[in-house]
């Protein structure tokens, strides 16, 4: 698989990682089994690069994906982490205390005494301008309890306000044909400072795969059900933002683009690769065959120009009027 470095992240990772946050919840119940399936097939595939967080499922996921390198024994897999979210969103709440203790927390979840890349989970936008928040996450890069550290964010703005941090290695970030807002500033921004860019949420929870359609229903324990108008977390994480009637309109316009033998959730991952400044996308997996297929789009061409202007014709005509100034 291709591989792709950012200065300030100081290792290569390749193009095409996994997003573990299904792994603990929040998408339905997947069987530890159908976990560990997942991410080693992924593996198989050249993925090496594995995303989750403290709060997917209060620690689950960073149990499985620890459980999982134990197993792999493979020293070249970078697994970034969140820590923030299992606290009231406060910026009082993001403490050398609390950190320390989030720490502790994942490095015994993951098993690991040095997390590869920890990031602040979204927090509270005034977190992004408290030097007292990043000293001590220089101090835990010094002390050795994190190899790098960066941020997820909601906004571009956020995203703005890290990337001129610098010691902000990474930024992950919503990015996909339903959200084109960051290939505004921040992916050029993140270039020029060499930051990574992690690509999240990269098919739209799902809409992107092209396999729902108006009469699709989700599950009681689905964000997809539960956060669609955002009464759970921002409604930005749940189908990017975008209504799910829209983007079956926007699938629908986007589908004659596929290249020959390629999937609509194939196409998606492509077109985001396709962006300068894109470090990893990470899209997530219920079972090992959507892992394994995910991880096939780094082999596809990149995608024509004319691919690339229709993908924005539908953004500006459908999208761009219900998301675009929110983000």
């Amino acid at each position: 698989m291709e591989q792709r470095n950012a200065g300030r992240l100081g290792r290569q990772v390749g193009v095409v990682g996994l997003g573990c946050w299904q792994l603990g919840g929040d998408w339905g119940r997947v069987e530890e089994s159908d976990a560990l399936a997942v991410l080693h097939a992924a593996a198989d595939t050249g993925v090496d690069f594995f995303d989750t967080a403290d709060v997917y499922g209060d620690g689950r996921s960073e149990t499985l994906v620890g459980r999982f390198l134990r197993e792999r024994g493979d020293s070249g897999i970078t697994v970034a982490t969140k820590m923030g979210r299992r606290v009231e969103q406060t910026p009082e709440n993001y403490t050398r205390e609390n950190f320390l203790a989030w720490n502790d927390r994942s490095r015994a979840n993951l098993g690991v005494d040095t997390l590869d890349l920890v990031q602040l989970h979204c927090p509270p936008t005034p977190v992004y301008s408290t030097d007292e928040v990043f000293d001590t996450l220089d101090e835990m890069v010094g002390a050795g309890r994190i190899a790098a550290y960066g941020v997820s964010v909601e906004t571009a703005e956020e995203a703005l306000t890290a990337i001129a941090r610098p010691g902000v290695a990474s930024v992950q970030i919503i990015l996909n044909a339903l959200r084109l807002k960051p290939l505004e500033r921040v992916l050029p921004a993140a270039a020029e400072a060499g930051v990574a860019i992690i690509a999240r949420v990269p098919l739209a929870s799902g809409l992107l795969s092209g396999k729902y359609t108006a009469s699709t229903t989700f599950g009681e324990d689905d964000h997809r059900n539960y956060n669609r108008h955002g009464d759970a977390f921002d409604v930005g994480e749940t189908f990017s933002g975008v209504p799910f009637e829209v983007g079956l309109q926007a699938v629908d316009r986007l589908r004659p683009l596929l290249p020959e033998g390629a999937t609509t959730a194939q196409f998606a991952l492509r077109w985001i690769l396709d962006q300068p400044g894109v470090t990893v996308v990470i899209p997530g997996a219920r079972n090992a065959d959507q892992a394994r297929a995910n991880s096939t789009a780094a082999d596809l061409a990149p995608l024509p120009e004319g691919a690339r202007d229709e993908v924005r014709a539908v953004y500006d005509e459908l999208i761009r009027p219900l998301v675009h100034d929110r983000w």
